[in-house]
Order: structure tokens, then C-alpha cells, then sequence
């Protein structure tokens, strides 16, 4: 042992006189302004996506409801409790919250007798320091995920224009799972879909390269998942954390790209079997999404289900009212025949009411589903809109989907600012740069451009397309020369759309009127059902609701042995349909099993 060690422990007797490193009063120093102290939460900001629980490594975070939080889209109504006892201050959760709610008060310093005090949830629990502007927030530039969405490749306008072909080409496995890598999977997305999917699952199963378990996930709530992997209207994406700060995962394009990479024939053995038999029969009036996913339903519990469609080919409006160039029939088809599997029965080209009668199918069934869609266009009722030359979108998307022919105009205008009327304002121009080589079609609508109910992608991509867009028009009348022949459409300028109490009365400024050249006009306004089928009678025994069939909330009619599902009961949207054919097939199964009680 050495001198210098025998008189190390004398040797702060040098430091006597110089300024103390210590805290002289702990109690009333004030932290560094960035101190990581007590949790703040912006209650407003917060939607308790549960992030900062799932990434805090000691499990001090608990998400819990509150009373004066309300659950709604978007929105768990859960908020964090931080614990304290197991709280280390490493603010990962400020880092990761997608809000920036989540912060942390520079203020270190709280005295409370009863240790549970010390598990609070900050917004909601007061505290001195709620108030506090300085402690650590999560830097402007500072992110833990990815803010952008990682980009798909499609065709360009130029190699588009001329054909069907899809546009889009779906990601490669290095792209979904840089995608998939930007999920934190809190599952507030859930919630917003209507067939409420196991999201962050199917998402982890990318993330992890297993596509046969995320192909498992995705068709037990969706036997459609082919098709909504590419039409689907993605309410999920709305309510996304991610939005927050930077684009919405992707959620649409990844479960499309797992429907990909798993070869189609390995399918059905994923999915599983039927059931056995249980001898109950089920009709169902309508092969479109809502019709068809009850069938799956139905045949997967051992009900022997039969389809009865009015046209050649399953789908409804996903096949007869979407182009191919967004949904290619093959994939429809792929779908649709996995439904087939499970052992049910289509007829094709039988209408209810002409072919067969509702009464029979009564007779012959246990329960009947009506799922007839939207097939009917409707109509302006302008001035002259009765000309031979004044089409509704959905007969030409029909004409077009069947190859039935048409007289294709030169110049068209469509009326409309929904997905149908750029559907049919992109088909048509697709048809006269094959035929004619230049596009002349415009689009009038009475909304402002981004008020359009048509996806933002369609508006986009058929302005590429040489689609001419005039927003604020209302039509006032077709323009017919004295020979008979259509030459325009007249619009006058839109002021208002609704009154003070936000009902439907449009107000135009009649000095502002402009025709808009053509020789065909296309009404893209809205449809209808053709309840027709149905017969005076039942008709008049059921109970409507504004022009629609009046069900309950599990899609039972006021005829117990009759239920409606789809865009004829909820208006137009195929993962809705889907949603609402789980639950009338949910419905009908529960009685059928009370019966044999």
C-alpha cells in the first residue's frame, strides 16, 4: 500500500474553500427547463391510442377509462396512468406519442403520505405542475417510426390511359414490411372498421413474413379481402395513430399485398372446412358482398345456403360498378369462388319475381336474405334530361363490365362528384383515347373540389387522366338544338348547397351560367334499389324507412322469416356490406339454433 493511498481519504480537505457541487436546498431549486419530470397529458390531443403502454419497458403505464372522456371514432376514451413505483423517466412514451399530448413538467419535487397517490392520470388528476411550460417534449424533428408512407408503383397516366389494366401494382415484400415497421400496432383502427379486423395482427404477420397466419386473420372477418385489399373506402386509415404525425399506415395496400403472396390454391386449406350439415336451408336474393359474405358465413356453420342472382356473374356493384383498372374481375372471381367452396349454390340470371317468386323461396327455406344493392340510377329531372342522349352512370359501368355495346360520345359531361362519377368519367376516357385518341370528358359537381365525396386518389388520378373537373356547378337543363340533337349541359354557379339548417336547398347565381359542350350527359347523382321483387303484398306487409326496408340492428324485417343486408339497407360501400352480411348471418344462425331447442 502506498503513501498517497493512506492519505487519499485526507485530500478533500483541499476542496474546503472552493463553490459546493452540491444542492444547498433541494426543496426550492428549480429543474433544468428540459427536466424529465411528473407527466402532463393534453386530454384534447389525446385519442388513448395506448402507444406510451405498449413501449414502456417497466409497465407503468395503464390505459384506463375516465369519466369525462366519451369513446368515439378515433378515439379509445382510454387514457394513460403512470405508476410511479415503476416509472424510470426515460420519456420514451413522450417520444412515441403519435399526438404529442404526452409531455413531461421540469417539476421533480412531490410529497404525499399514501403511496397510491403516486399512480395518477395526468389531464385528469390536478396537479400543481398541469400548468407547467418548461420539461421535456418530444423534439419538432424527432420521431421513432417513420413518417411517410412508403410508395407503391403504378402506371403512369400515359401507359393507363388506353386500357384497363391495374393501376396499381401492390408492394413488394421489402416495401409492406418497411410499411408494416411503421405500425405500432395500437389497434385503435379496429374499432373504425366495420368488419372490425384483427389489423395490428395482420400487419405483425407481415412484419414478421408469415403471410399464410395473416391470410387466416384477414378472411375470418373478410371473405372479401381480395377486393378490399383494393377498393376498400379504408375507414381504418382515418382513425390511424400514424396520422398524426405524418401519413396513415397502409393498411389497405397490406392486406392486399398478403392476399399476394399467398398462392391462391393454398387458400382453402388455410381458411379450413364447413362444418357438418345441419339440414337448415338459407336463400339469399343478391350475389354482391353483403349476400355473398352471409353465404360464407352461413355455408362455414353447416347451413346449406343457395344464391339467387339477376345477373350472369357474382359481385354486384364491386363487379358491375367499379372498372377494372381498380378492381381486376380475376381477383373478384377468387373471392367469390373460396365462397363457392364451402358449398355454396349460385343461380345465375334467376330474378326473384319473374324467375321465382318470394313466396316460394319462403316456403322452400328456413330464412331469406335480401341483398339487392343499389342497381338503379338516379335522375336529375331536369329540363330535357329525358333524351335518349342523358345516360345513368351505373347502366353504362353495366354495359361496359358485360361488353354490351353503346354509342361512345365524343364529348360527355357527368353530373356528380362521388367514386361513380369518376368511374365512369375514367372508363369513358379510356374507351375515346382507344377510339378517337383524345379525351373529352368533364366532370360538374355542385361541392368545391376537395369537398368531393369521390376518393382524393380518384380525383387525382382522373385529373392525370385529361378529365376536366368544374366544381360549384348546378345543373339547370340539357341543351337540345332544333333538330333534336344534344349539344350541352347548362350550369349555374353554386352559392350555397344547404340552408341554415343544413338541409338540401341549393342557391345559385343565375348571371354565372355556362354550357358545357357535349352530345351525351351522364347523371352520377345516387341510386336506388328496385324493390320491385318483392310484390304488391309484402310490399305492403313490411315496414319501411324513408324509401328504405325497416330493419333492426341485427338486419331482421318486420317479417321474421325475411332479413336485408348491404347497400340496399346502408347505402353504398363494400367493406360495410361485408360487415352487414356477418351480421344478419350472426342473426339468422341464432335462430336456427333456437329452433332446434
Amino acid at each position: 500500500m502506498s503513501v498517497r493511498d493512506l492519505l487519499s481519504p485526507f485530500s478533500a480537505w483541499k476542496n474546503v474553500l472552493r463553490d459546493p457541487v452540491t444542492i444547498a436546498d433541494p426543496l426550492n431549486r428549480d429543474a433544468a427547463p428540459r427536466y424529465r419530470g411528473f407527466h402532463q397529458n393534453d386530454i384534447a390531443k389525446c385519442i388513448g391510442c395506448g402507444t406510451c403502454e405498449t413501449i414502456c419497458q417497466n409497465g407503468a403505464i395503464d390505459m384506463l377509462p375516465v369519466d369525462s372522456v366519451a369513446t368515439k371514432i378515433g378515439d379509445s376514451g382510454l387514457r394513460p396512468r403512470i405508476d410511479y413505483g415503476r416509472c424510470c423517466w426515460c420519456a420514451l412514451c413522450v417520444d412515441i406519442c403519435m399526438t404529442g399530448s404526452l409531455t413531461m413538467s421540469n417539476e421533480y419535487k412531490w410529497v404525499d403520505p399514501n403511496p397510491d397517490n403516486f399512480r395518477f392520470t395526468p389531464g385528469i388528476d390536478r396537479k400543481s405542475w398541469d400548468s407547467a411550460e418548461l420539461g421535456y417534449q418530444r423534439p419538432e424533428q424527432h420521431r421513432l417510426t417513420e413518417t411517410k408512407r412508403i410508395a407503391m408503383q403504378e402506371l403512369e397516366a400515359d401507359e393507363r390511359i388506353d386500357n384497363f389494366a391495374e393501376i396499381v401494382a401492390g408492394y413488394t415484400v421489402a416495401e409492406a414490411k418497411l410499411e408494416a415497421d411503421r405500425c405500432v400496432s395500437c389497434g385503435i383502427c379496429v374499432a373504425t372498421c366495420p368488419t372490425h379486423m384483427a389489423i395490428p395482427e395482420y400487419i405483425a404477420a407481415v412484419r414478421d413474413g408469415d403471410y399464410e397466419r395473416g391470410l387466416k386473420i384477414l378472411y375470418e372477418t373478410n371473405p372479401f379481402s381480395q377486393v378490399c385489399g383494393r377498393v376498400c373506402t379504408r375507414k381504418c386509415e382515418t382513425s390511424c395513430a400514424s396520422r398524426h404525425e405524418g401519413d396513415a399506415i397502409a393498411i389497405r395496400w397490406l392486406k392486399r399485398h398478403i392476399t399476394d403472396q399467398v398462392p391462391y390454391e393454398r387458400y382453402r386449406e388455410i381458411v379450413g372446412d364447413p362444418l357438418p350439415p345441419t339440414g337448415k336451408k338459407v336463400a339469399i336474393i343478391g350475389a354482391g358482398p353483403a349476400g355473398l359474405t352471409a353465404a360464407f358465413d352461413l355455408a362455414r356453420l353447416g347451413h346449406q345456403v343457395t344464391v339467387f342472382e339477376a345477373k350472369g356473374a357474382g359481385g354486384g356493384m364491386t363487379r358491375y360498378g367499379i372498372p377494372e383498372y381498380r378492381l381486376p374481375y380475376e381477383a373478384l372471381d377468387r373471392d367469390i369462388n373460396l365462397i363457392l367452396s364451402m358449398g355454396v349454390e349460385i343461380h345465375y340470371n334467376c330474378r326473384i319475381g319473374v324467375d321465382r317468386t318470394m313466396d316460394s323461396l319462403q316456403q322452400d327455406h328456413d330464412a331469406v336474405v335480401l341483398a339487392i344493392g343499389l342497381q338503379q340510377g338516379r335522375q336529375t329531372r331536369i329540363p330535357q334530361s329525358n333524351h335518349e342522349r342523358v345516360y345513368r352512370a351505373v347502366d353504362l359501368l353495366h354495359k361496359i363490365t358485360a361488353n354490351e355495346p353503346f354509342e361512345l360520345p365524343h364529348c360527355a359531361v357527368v353530373i356528380g362528384g362521388g367514386n361513380v362519377a369518376m368511374d365512369i368519367a375514367r372508363s369513358l376516357a379510356r374507351m375515346q383515347k382507344q377510339q378517337y385518341g383524345v379525351v373529352n370528358i368533364t366532370v360538374t359537381a355542385l361541392e368545391e373540389q376537395q369537398h368531393f365525396m369521390a376518393d382524393a386518389d380518384e380525383i387525382k388520378e382522373a385529373l392525370e387522366e385529361g378529365v376536366l373537373i368544374r366544381d360549384r356547378c348546378g345543373p339547370q337543363g340539357c341543351e337540345v338544338d332544333t333538330g333534336g340533337k344534344l349539344i350541352g349541359l347548362k350550369t349555374w354557379r353554386v352559392v350555397s348547397i344547404f340552408d341554415e339548417e343544413r338541409r338540401f336547398a341549393p342557391k345559385y347565381d343565375e348571371q354565372d351560367e355556362v354550357v358545357h359542350a357535349c352530345d351525351t350527359v351522364i347523371e352520377a347523382i345516387g341510386q336506388f334499389s328496385d324493390n320491385s321483387l318483392l310484390g304488391e303484398l309484402l310490399t305492403e306487409t313490411l315496414e319501411w324507412d324513408r324509401g328504405r326496408l325497416k330493419i333492426d340492428a341485427a338486419g331482421r324485417t318486420s317479417e321474421p322469416w325475411l332479413w336485408s343486408a348491404g347497400d340496399c339497407v346502408k347505402g353504398p360501400d363494400v367493406v360495410s356490406a361485408v360487415a352487414d352480411g356477418h351480421r344478419v348471418a350472426a342473426s339468422i344462425h341464432q335462430k336456427l339454433q333456437e329452433e332446434d331447442r
